[in-house]
């Protein structure tokens, strides 16, 4: 952390939006010591570390099988092809996202059908679900943006009122629960990123499937090699996607923390909110007991260009996720969505800031973020006053 003093003689701190340096700092010892052992068995893919992670995961979320792929977005193309998801076929989902999630949909030739989002939670909207279906709709993928968990109750009864898939997009959200019961295992499969600013996140691309579904599990397992289950026996047309050696062995050692981590967030996240409770911004909601992981702290403001501007000049980093729902894309224009189609996703994507959030972030950055924040909105009160005046 750099601290510097701006024109005014206040203190001025250098905070980041993300730090996964001093994250690495903390477990640097067994993480380099987990790469070392991996170097030296010289099995540097598929080996003794993978099938380590993909039981250490399982045993965690409380499933059957955990399969380690390549990437998040991969997670979600396996899943969706090994249920069958072809040409001809909808997928609903939310466009307030990365757009991996409605990629990996028209990667296979399926539609992406856009539902909106509800304006607290920004998870997709149930009732926006039920009234994208069509005949044609084979699956929906609920996203637990930020690390905010979906309504995944009513979307499993959605789902099968209507005989119908379901991915789980939980590539912000490793280690939330609904009830007790993890985030990607609610639904046929889970799909996770371990992307590194993740919240289990590797040193590198990686991601993991989770199902309980056997014939699933078997199918996904032939697609990341190649579509075989014996080397040079191919029975379908498959993928090359598999998480390696170095990155499961550094995931397994993170493994291990990744609770504390996120109590960590939820701390820091509780701090954030009791700071800045009375300012004029939407913060976000954590729902009951541990449904929430803060991957990001987002808050909601009809000053977030201007808000963001100030904070870099306080040295404060922060982001924008995202600037355009999907379905307004070049890419999906072709779909017919025009600007007001779904409001709440648009009017969402206007007003989204992201503030640091990392395990770690202490008590003083957090106050210097919230009071910076106070600061804009006093400042800009004024001016206005006097522009008026």
């Amino acid at each position: 952390m750099e601290i510097l003093l701006s024109r005014k003689g206040v203190v001025k701190m250098d905070i980041p939006l993300f730090n996964v340096a001093g994250q690495y700092q903390e477990i640097k010892s067994e993480i380099k010591r987990s790469i070392e052992d991996v170097l030296d068995s010289g099995q540097y893919i598929m080996g003794k570390n993978v099938q380590k992670f993909e039981e250490a995961v399982a045993n965690y979320l409380g499933v059957k099988y955990a399969i380690g792929v390549a990437s998040g977005t991969d997670a979600l193309i396996l899943s969706l092809d090994a249920l069958g998801i072809g040409p001809g076929d909808e997928v609903i989902t939310t466009p307030f996202t990365f757009f991996a999630t409605a990629e990996c949909i028209s990667r296979l030739g399926a539609k992406p059908v856009f539902a909106d989002i509800d304006p607290t939670t920004l998870t997709v909207d149930i009732d926006s679900i039920e009234n994208a279906i069509t005949p044609r709709t084979k699956a929906i993928i609920p996203v637990h943006i930020y690390g905010r968990c979906a309504d995944m109750p009513k979307v499993m009864e959605l789902a099968r009122k209507h005989n119908l898939f379901v991915v789980e997009d939980v590539c912000q959200a490793m280690g939330g629960d609904v009830n007790g019961k993890k985030l990607g295992t609610w639904g046929d499969a889970g799909a996770f990123s371990f992307f590194p600013t993740k919240n289990l996140g590797a040193f590198g691309d990686g991601g993991l499937i989770a199902t309980n579904d056997d014939a699933l599990a078997e199918h996904i397992r032939m697609l990341r090699t190649h579509g075989s289950k014996e080397k040079y026996h191919n029975e379908i047309v498959g993928y090359n996607s598999r998480l390696d050696e170095i990155q499961a062995a550094v995931l397994l050692v993170k493994l291990a923390y990744l609770d504390k981590w996120n109590d960590d967030r939820r701390r820091i996240a509780e701090e954030y909110i009791g700071l800045l409770k009375e300012l004029p911004i939407q913060l976000p909601q954590p729902g009951v007991g541990r449904e929430h992981v803060f991957h990001l702290f987002t808050v909601l403001t009809d000053d977030r260009d201007r808000l963001m501007e100030f904070l870099k000049s306080r040295g404060i980093q922060t982001g924008v996720y995202y600037p355009i729902p999907l379905h307004l894309l070049p890419v999906y224009e072709e779909l017919g969505y025009k600007k007001g189609s779904l409001p709440i996703s648009e009017i969402s994507c206007e007003r989204a800031l992201s503030l640091p959030m990392y395990p770690g972030l202490t008590e003083e950055q957090i106050s210097y973020v919230a009071e910076s924040i106070a600061d804009f909105f006093d400042t800009r009160y004024h001016n206005l006053n006097g522009m008026k005046a």
